[in-house]
């Protein structure tokens, strides 16, 4: 089962720039078919119960609420994405069932690891020669920085971010392979630069920093052991930077305004939270509110808020900001034993100035390493945080 979850994780990644609904549906369909065959398989050993099933189950029943009640402005859009949120709760549920055996977790992020890879280097090789038709085919309406197949520079850094502290981590640790997983990490760290996303440069950067570090912290790897790895992943991360060049990106940091929109949309998500404090507009509603709310004339459909967590309190009201900010703040401890699992922790950072949970299998991906953490958490009998990768 891990093999066919990992199949439509992949391909709900490879189809995330499809436009039409098909897309999102076969992949929310299969990972409901998927979690269906794991609730069967769990009657007779059920996983054990972990909190995020708590905020996640939350989230679907909020979304039901706001339904049955008429808490909502736009009943279409609310149903969609109470179905997504029930995406996101079945992937995890599918994780903690299939994730409690370490072998296949060390399968699974080595699937993860390298699908990763080879879109950032598809990525890299498609944003210089493609002029923005995805796999060199099919027009995406852009004329640049289209990612593979992500469209948006940022959510295609929220997809590295991800993966890359698998990367770094066995670059560390492993001595045989450290070169591997040190071109590995230096790739898709290159494919970020040469996204251009200035939130995703700052925070795949901090990986870089955090892995060894907290290896060193942890006494995991010795400073030698660590400074010379970190040498040498410095070297191959300094080349395959110089090669798709740092300047874009950089000057993109000295823009006159560089939060022109953002700012306007997080003014006028904050006058939607004041209005509708205690249950929102309707989970889904935001550009659909947004209009009544707006202080400037963007001259085109605004269809997010630009951060996930404004756009959860507007939508969900507080309750439901509150509910993800126990989500945030439970991976904290997990994240930081594993090291493994620190991209969790970014891709929560980068969703207060994007949105890389508003796609059913964009927001799986984060989902699916929660589900690992949790899964491989320590139990009462066991001493601590399992760190095979």
């Amino acid at each position: 089962m891990h093999v066919a979850l990992a199949a439509l994780l992949f391909f709900g990644i490879l189809t995330v720039w499809v436009p039409a609904l098909w897309a999102a549906s076969v992949f929310e369909t299969g990972m409901f078919a998927l979690a269906a065959a794991a609730v069967l398989r769990a009657r007779r050993n059920p996983p054990r119960f972990s909190f995020p099933l708590v905020p996640l189950s939350f989230a679907v029943l909020w979304g039901v609420f706001q339904l049955l009640s008429g808490r909502t402005i736009y009943a279409f859009d609310t149903r969609n994405a109470t179905v997504r949120w029930t995406a996101f709760l079945a992937t995890f549920f599918l994780g903690l069932s299939l994730f409690h055996s370490s072998p296949v977790r060390h399968w699974f992020r080595s699937a993860m690891l390298w699908f990763a890879f080879l879109v950032s280097v598809l990525a890299t090789l498609q944003s210089f020669t493609a002029g923005g038709r995805v796999f060199w085919l099919f027009p995406s309406g852009y004329t640049d920085y289209v990612m593979g197949p992500i469209l948006s520079r940022n959510q295609y850094a929220a997809f590295i971010e991800v993966a890359l502290p698998i990367a770094l981590y066995r670059a560390l640790r492993r001595t045989r392979d450290s070169m591997l997983y040190s071109g590995m990490a230096a790739a898709m760290y290159a494919s970020v630069i040469a996204s251009a996303s200035r939130a995703g440069t700052v925070l795949a950067t901090a990986e870089i920093v955090a892995v060894p570090l907290l290896l060193w912290v942890q006494g995991r790897a010795s400073g030698a052991a660590a400074r010379s790895a970190f040498l040498r992943m410095a070297v191959l991360l300094a080349v395959f930077t110089a090669i798709v060049g740092p300047e874009t990106v950089w000057s993109r940091y000295w823009a006159p305004d560089p939060f022109e929109g953002r700012r306007e949309f997080a003014v006028s998500s904050l006058h939607m939270i004041a209005a509708h404090p205690g249950t929102g507009t309707g989970l889904g509603t935001w550009p659909t509110a947004y209009p009544a709310y707006a202080i400037t004339d963007v001259g085109g459909f605004a269809n997010q808020a630009h951060s996930d967590w404004l756009q959860w309190a507007a939508e969900g009201g507080l309750p439901f900001a509150a509910a993800m900010a126990a989500l945030f703040a439970w991976s904290l401890r997990p994240a930081y034993r594993s090291i493994w699992g620190l991209g969790v922790v970014a891709v929560f950072l980068h969703a207060a100035v994007d949105y890389p949970f508003s796609r059913p299998a964009l927001g799986s991906w984060t989902v699916v390493i929660l589900s690992m953490l949790a899964a491989s958490a320590p139990s009462r009998e066991s001493g601590g945080l399992s760190s095979q990768v």
